[in-house]
């Protein structure tokens, strides 16, 4: 349980598919609320679901709000105060993640005109800053400035201060984090910080997601774009690939395309684990190795059926699966012989609670009275 002193937090987690919020009470309580977009109209959708938030939460108020941002810019802070300097240094960089950005500010917006209360910004970005220059260099001129930046920090961040009870001192070695949700990213931690990340200068790179496209030849990117207009093309990338795509329009959502029987849908999974499969494979040769291997985000936690397609040629590497444990979805999947393979579920709320909590702590030079142990669900 985490210890909040005599402030309520709210934690708001906008992703790209969902809503998740978590109350953090000052009695220790925690109240989770999830709520699902629905069509096409993310901003319309987001909206509805504030309001339902809005309802749920039965006039409980907070005494501070904390909002996830998936883009920092350039920044390497894990979390800044949201005042008029910094809401209009976040609205000039929505083009970095246009999925993601316009909704996280429209839901500073949103809460600005219901509490009265601080609000603070925790950025996916910040724990990637760890990042060598070999990892987030482009092969392009550095005066363009762009760069790798890499995303899902905050759950990483989260992962990360799980690994030493969980693995010991293998925690510290070199592990690969597996974030595969309807957003994916994998991460190399080495000494439990950021080395490698499959995301680049956008959340649309890497891995094929849910219905963006991940890493496509550049000479692809030209020929679409002398075939699109800007917004035509940006919806391609971000809205009408990935999955989406690869079952030939069948379903985006992985747990859809693992209960089809169909072709298109089989051959958008196998495409997906065989990415994950191979970003583990690179990950590898890089390190040198892999001594531990951990499962998070939606399908990470819940799709027995992808990881058993993305362990199940990784016994060069040393890993294999216990099927029984593998079936059930326990925290540890790996059979007698193989190196560790974990679920380690997603809590990237109490993330960004804590962050909040902190930096709000610093800013007005107080006790954070934040304790180490996890914070648990109601």
């Amino acid at each position: 349980m985490i210890g909040y002193g005599l402030m309520n937090i709210l934690a708001i987690n906008s992703g790209s598919s969902s809503l998740k919020v978590s109350l953090f009470m000052t009695n220790g309580e925690r109240k989770n609320f999830r709520y699902a977009y629905s069509g096409s109209d993310y901003t319309h959708s987001h909206t509805n679901a504030f309001n339902a938030l809005l309802a749920d939460l039965e006039n409980k108020q907070p005494s501070l709000i904390a909002h996830r941002f998936v883009h920092g810019g350039e920044i390497a802070d894990a979390a800044r105060l949201i005042d008029a300097n910094e809401q209009a240094r976040l609205q000039s960089i929505t083009y970095l993640a246009p999925l993601h950005m316009p909704t996280n500010l429209l839901g500073v917006d949103l809460c600005a005109k219901q509490f009265n209360c601080p609000q603070i910004a925790c950025f996916d970005t910040a724990f990637h800053a760890t990042l060598p220059e070999i990892a987030y260099r482009l092969a392009i001129p550095q005066a363009l400035k762009l760069r790798r930046y890499g995303f899902h920090g905050i759950n990483y961040a989260h992962v990360a201060k799980q690994l030493p009870k969980l693995l010991g001192a293998i925690a510290k070695g070199r592990i690969v984090v597996a974030h595969l949700g309807h957003g994916a990213s994998l991460c190399l931690l080495v000494n439990l910080y950021s080395v490698d990340t499959s995301m680049g200068y956008s959340a649309a790179g890497g891995i094929a997601m849910g219905t963006r496209c991940g890493d496509i030849d550049p000479g692809v990117m030209l020929e679409l774009a002398k075939r699109y207009d800007d917004a035509e093309f940006s919806s391609l990338i971000y809205e009408k690939s990935g999955l989406l795509a690869l079952s030939d329009g069948e379903s985006s959502e992985m747990s859809a395309l693992t209960a089809s029987n169909s072709k298109n849908a089989s051959f958008a999974v196998a495409y997906f684990a065989r990415q994950v499969r191979a970003t583990i494979g690179s990950y590898a040769a890089k390190a040198g190795g892999i001594d531990a291997l951990v499962f998070t985000g939606g399908i990470g936690e819940h799709s027995k059926q992808v990881r058993a397609l993305i362990c199940e040629q990784l016994g060069f590497l040393g890993f294999a699966l216990n099927t029984e444990s593998n079936r059930a979805n326990l925290a540890i999947l790996n059979n007698a012989s193989s190196k560790p393979i974990l679920i380690v579920p997603a809590d990237e709320e109490v993330e960004i609670a804590r962050l909040a909590k902190n930096l709000y702590a610093e800013v007005n030079h107080v006790s954070t009275g934040i304790e180490s142990r996890q914070a648990q669900s109601s």
